[in-house]
Order: C-alpha cells, then sequence, then structure tokens
C-alpha cells in the first residue's frame, strides 16, 4: 500500500523502525526514523545478503575485494550527507546512531565512511555547511576531510596504509 505522508512525500513500506519514503518532486528514496533514537543506541542490525568483489552502488564496503549488498533490504535506502546521523559499523554489523534522530527524521550516512573507491560518484546536494560537493570514496579525500567522519575499520586502514606508502 502506498500512502501519502504529506504533500511531499508518499511512504512506500514500513519496517516497524523507519520507513521507505518517496519524495513526489524528485521520485528520490530515503529511509525515515519511526521512533527517536539516542547518539550510540543500536537502529538496527544487518548482514550480507549477498558478497561481491567489486563495489556496485547498493553494496557497502567490509574488505578490500568484499563488498556486501544489506539485508534487511530497506536498509539500502539510507542516503548521504556530509553531515551524517548514523553510521553502518561493519564490525559488528549494526546501524548506529551519531546523534539525536527525531521521529520523521531522514536516516544518513557519509557514504566514503564505508566505500574507498566507489562504483558510481555523484555531486553531492546534501546542503551540509561543509558538504564535500563530489562524493567518491574515501580514497578520495584528504586527512582533513575524513578527519570530521567516524569511518569503519576498513577505511582506517586503508588511510593508515595509505599515509605510510607516502612515507616510505
Amino acid at each position: 500500500m502506498i500512502e501519502l505522508t504529506n504533500p511531499d512525500y508518499r511512504i512506500l513500506s514500513n519496517h516497524s523502525i523507519a520507513e521507505v519514503r518517496q519524495n513526489l518532486v524528485t521520485n528520490q528514496k530515503g529511509l525515515f526514523a519511526l521512533r527517536h533514537f539516542e547518539p550510540e543506541e543500536k537502529i538496527q542490525d544487518f548482514f550480507a545478503a549477498k558478497v561481491l568483489s567489486a563495489p556496485t552502488y547498493l553494496t557497502v564496503q567490509v574488505a578490500f575485494d568484499k563488498h556486501i549488498l544489506l539485508e534487511p533490504e530497506f536498509l539500502q535506502y539510507i542516503n548521504h550527507s556530509c553531515n551524517p546521523n548514523v553510521f553502518f559499523d561493519t564490525e559488528q554489523m549494526k546501524v548506529i546512531a551519531l546523534r539525536q534522530i527525531a521521529p520523521g527524521g531522514e536516516l544518513t550516512f557519509f557514504y566514503p565512511s564505508a566505500e574507498w573507491d566507489m562504483a558510481q560518484p555523484f555531486i553531492c546536494h546534501c546542503g551540509s555547511i561543509n558538504c564535500l560537493k563530489e562524493i567518491r570514496g574515501a580514497a578520495h579525500l584528504s586527512k582533513k576531510e575524513t578527519s570530521h567522519y567516524r569511518l569503519t575499520n576498513f577505511i582506517q586502514q586503508q588511510l593508515h596504509d595509505r599515509k605510510i606508502r607516502k612515507s616510505a
């Protein structure tokens, strides 16, 4: 069932903690909280529905040649923001709130926090005061740019290894 939530969105699916909504102007889909979340609170466990050796626009990177399709599938609707409110902890396989999220708030994460070199780079229009504009993956960011974000262990290791290679 599709129902309108307000004049700008319609609900596509409900998943107890959040619902997938579609913007009626842009047709973009997003995941919106149905309840309040506190910082560091677990929002949702996840697992790999499928493991791929190369990235796609739907995968989350967990190792150099290991990219997972998310299960539950509705998590794929968590959009990018340069001011994210959630983090994909790929060690514990949990989506974690980075700050308070009110009911109705869109869940967003910083794509380079879990992607080294993205399959489909894009121009960001998140509107954040510190928007990076071009999102290509953590491999394309400076140390200063990555220092503002919580990063997966894999991305942290890649940044460390890059630093070692540069100093060698």
